[in-house]
């Protein structure tokens, strides 16, 4: 990841090697905080762009932190449940 911007209540970082997948759903995620006030993310060029994702919040790298930890343990809850599921086989 790159820093673009980083100001007291802006946000925003180049994420290379990433997609819409990802993008989107810690786009989402940030939008479920309270003290989001925006989340959006932008990919310039569809072949070589790299997605920039943009945080208005009160604290935004907490704000990101959060998302990214939430999204993490969505993704472990997933991954367990999947499990589970073949060891019922």
């Amino acid at each position: 990841m790159k820093v673009i911007k980083d100001t007291k209540k802006e946000l925003e970082i180049e994420i290379t090697g990433e997609t819409h997948s990802l993008c989107n759903t810690i786009r989402k995620t940030l939008m479920e905080d309270e003290d989001v006030e925006a989340a959006a993310y932008v990919t310039e060029h569809p072949i070589i762009g790299e997605p920039k994702l943009v945080v208005k919040a009160k604290n935004p790298k907490k704000s990101l932190k959060l998302a990214a930890e939430t999204v993490k343990a969505r993704c472990d809850e997933l991954q367990n449940l999947i499990n589970a599921s073949e060891d019922e086989k």
